[in-house]
């Protein structure tokens, strides 16, 4: 990794480095987002599984 930022900066590419650096972040981010938002939608789905379980044993029959 250090003789990929020598070569770089050796070249004056700076903003080719900080662009890849912030694209690699904001991917990495992304990722955890749909990774944390998957979960979520998990564990919202086994809640409404669990309600209308509820729902069916204890509601009242009309």
């Amino acid at each position: 990794m250090d003789e990929l930022v020598r070569h770089v900066a050796e070249r004056g590419d700076l903003a080719h480095l900080a662009l890849f650096l912030w694209a690699g972040a904001a991917s990495l981010m992304v990722a955890r987002l749909a990774r944390d938002l998957s979960a979520a939608n998990r564990r919202f789905d086994d809640f409404v599984r669990e309600l209308a379980h509820f729902n069916r044993r204890f509601g009242e029959t009309d």
